[in-house]
């Protein structure tokens, strides 16, 4: 049995090189894992470790769902991408993205269900500012091409996320990620030399990537993390 903050969960190791880039598709109804908490299930995007585990996965609440009380070691980035997340510290309902820092505790749940992006174990030690934006509501900032806007989300150490919001037919020049790339699309398609991804695709671009982007007549909107997958990161034990 392996571990997921301190939950039992018979999952392996998935996409645990970082070195290969990867392209997952949204999940079908198949690809749902069941986790320990009934009515709780998840789709793997990539994990490592074995008691306790860095992961990249998307979560879904049933109606009611709830886990007791527990702590983050590592810290847990989420977006909520529908529906409404809630825990004792609130209501978050989707388009919200929220930061809890490793060694934070609260008992999820969800009263109608909920969809989730989540990340964990993938913070600093020292990073331990809490995070609550409503996208829905925050100012978005002109992008460094026409047709693009950005709504920055987080920033630390080198490592960034943000949502990107493309124009159709919108296009970005050649560039390089030193820290490698990790998108999901959110809305319409996002498309580069090495293909076109519709709403619900994962992708992971290691260090020293380069591509070209754009959209065509659908546009897009798009989670983009940046930076994270640098030596360190990749070096880093689970215990």
């Amino acid at each position: 049995m392996l571990k997921l903050d301190n939950h039992e969960t018979p999952l392996a190791t998935v996409n645990a090189d970082f070195t290969q880039r990867v392209v997952a598709a949204a999940p079908s109804e198949r690809d749902w894992l069941a986790s320990p908490q009934a009515g709780v299930d998840r789709y793997l995007l990539d994990r490592v470790g074995a008691e306790v585990a860095r992961a990249t996965s998307i979560v879904r609440y049933q109606a009611g769902a709830a886990f007791n009380r527990h702590v983050h070691g590592g810290g847990e980035e989420i977006l909520v991408l529908a529906g409404t997340f809630s825990d004792e510290h609130g209501d978050y309902p989707a388009g919200t993205y929220l930061r809890n820092p490793p060694g934070s505790a609260h008992a999820p749940f969800s009263t109608d269900g909920c969809t989730l992006f989540v990340k964990l174990w993938q913070f600093a030690s020292d990073d331990l500012v809490p995070v609550r934006v409503n996208t829905r509501t925050a100012h978005w900032r002109p992008g460094l091409v026409p047709g693009l806007s950005v709504l920055p989300l987080h920033e630390f150490d080198g490592v960034s996320s943000a949502l990107v919001r493309w124009a159709p037919n919108t296009r970005f020049t050649p560039h390089t990620h030193p820290g490698g790339e990790e998108i999901l699309v959110l809305d319409g398609v996002f498309r580069d030399e090495q293909g076109h991804y519709p709403t619900g695709t994962w992708l992971r671009s290691p260090r020293w990537s380069r591509h070209t982007p754009w959209t065509e007549s659908e546009g897009a909107l798009i989670y983009v993390k940046v930076g994270h997958l640098d030596a360190n990161f990749m070096a880093l034990p689970i215990a």
